[in-house]
């Protein structure tokens, strides 16, 4: 009886981690089909869409994934509604403001989802403007430092047109303006840096905090909004 219940138990665990690398691929493929539509299907011409196809490449999506997402942004493959990006905001367990990323084909469907998951666990979806007011946006590009001098890759990161720059756990994030992320990529990257992710984010005015309680109420609600395919990036002002 014991060999069953541990058979049964791998099997439910493999069974959530295919499900968690499915639902990846179909994070990752819309992300792809909005890169190809906003500046075409060539990855050599559209620098947002190379990054993209190798942050998918990491976490093995398959190459046919990939050049079917490519096909649907630019309009070669006529498969459902269009891809489009939408920005929800709420509040989460504590009052903690959220915006919440998402690539959709259907905006009735994704925020009646995003807000049975807020609604069930203590949080609520709020109209445009009464939670995004309270971030900026900003290009963050995670380097690694690896065996480099800390101090060093600041100092070029800020050459190549940095804001400010994070240094913590062998990860050098560095922040830009919006319309300078990519070419600052492109600068460290011609020194033989490893970028690990670039992205335009969202980064609160200010910052609060909460208790524990409310820390673990508030991490179950993330885990339940990153298993939706449409959520894509959660930020908040914790």
């Amino acid at each position: 009886m014991s060999g069953h219940n541990k058979w049964s138990g791998i099997k439910h665990r493999k069974g959530a981690q295919d499900a968690k690398r499915a639902n990846v691929f179909t994070k990752f493929g819309r992300l792809i089909s909005i890169a190809a539509r906003e500046g075409g299907g060539n990855p050599e011409s559209n620098v947002k869409l190379k990054f993209v196809i190798d942050q998918a490449r990491k976490v093995n999506m398959p190459k046919d994934n990939i050049e079917r997402a490519i096909k649907k942004g630019t309009g070669e493959l006529k498969d459902g509604a269009q891809i489009e990006e939408a920005l929800y905001e709420g509040y989460g367990p504590g009052n903690i403001a959220m915006l919440i990323k998402c690539a959709t084909d259907n905006k009735n469907r994704t925020v009646g989802e995003i807000k049975a998951v807020l609604n069930k666990l203590g949080g609520k979806l709020v109209p445009e403007g009464s939670v995004s007011f309270s971030f900026r946006q900003m290009g963050n590009i995670d380097v690694v430092v690896g065996e480099r001098d800390p101090y060093e890759v600041e100092l070029e990161a800020i050459e190549a047109g940095a804001e400010d720059t994070i240094y913590s756990d062998d990860m050098l994030t560095v922040y830009t303006k919006p319309e300078d992320l990519w070419t600052v990529k492109a600068e460290l990257e011609k020194k033989n840096h490893e970028i690990d992710g670039a992205s335009l984010v969202y980064m609160p005015m200010q910052k609060i905090e909460i208790d524990q309680n409310t820390k673990l109420d508030y991490e179950n609600m993330l885990e339940k909004l990153d298993d939706l395919d449409d959520v894509q990036e959660i930020y908040d002002n914790l």
